[in-house]
């Protein structure tokens, strides 16, 4: 009969890492799939053998696939909304700026304050609220997207565990 084993020192960091990975998707200045991907990296090259391999190349997959569709989709819904890359490069500048004026939030009312003074200058006042709630639509997408394969990694990660 099967008995469940206690988890190692390294795979309980390791599972502190994947979910400060996660939470980084959502929470800015922390780089999610990356960690998730270098956490799980550590375990491979720590457990060894195929299967540990086996599981950071599909781990890797996944993340690589979710940073392709994050940019993609979110990409492809803004040009249909009519908004340009100028746009979002302003809105990422605000980010940058309000990360050093603003300590924990200030990224994201930069990035929000940057898109807007984009599309008031592009549009006039009449219209850059509405395009900017489309632009943070389409961010919001982009996180959700991440925030899957970043879980889709960690499930990995502990099916992974259990069958190591």
């Amino acid at each position: 009969m099967w008995q469940p084993r206690a988890m190692t020192g390294l795979e309980i960091g390791v599972a502190i890492a994947v979910v400060v990975g996660i939470a980084g998707v959502v929470i800015p200045g922390l780089p999610g799939s990356l960690l998730v991907g270098a956490a799980v990296l550590v375990w491979a090259i720590a457990t060894g053998g195929a299967t540990a391999w086996i599981v950071f190349g599909v781990v890797v997959a996944l993340l690589l696939a979710g940073v392709a569709v994050k940019y993609a989709v979110p990409g492809k819904r803004m040009k249909a909304d009519g908004i340009p890359n100028l746009t979002l490069l302003l809105g990422g500048l605000g980010a940058v700026v309000g990360f050093f004026a603003i300590p924990v939030v200030g990224v994201p009312i930069g990035f929000v304050l940057g898109i807007y003074l984009a599309e008031l200058q592009r549009l006039g006042s009449e219209q850059a609220w509405p395009s900017t709630k489309a632009a943070l639509r389409a961010v919001g997408v982009s996180m959700l997207i991440e925030l899957t394969a970043c879980t889709l990694a960690a499930a990995t990660w502990a099916v992974g565990v259990v069958a190591t």
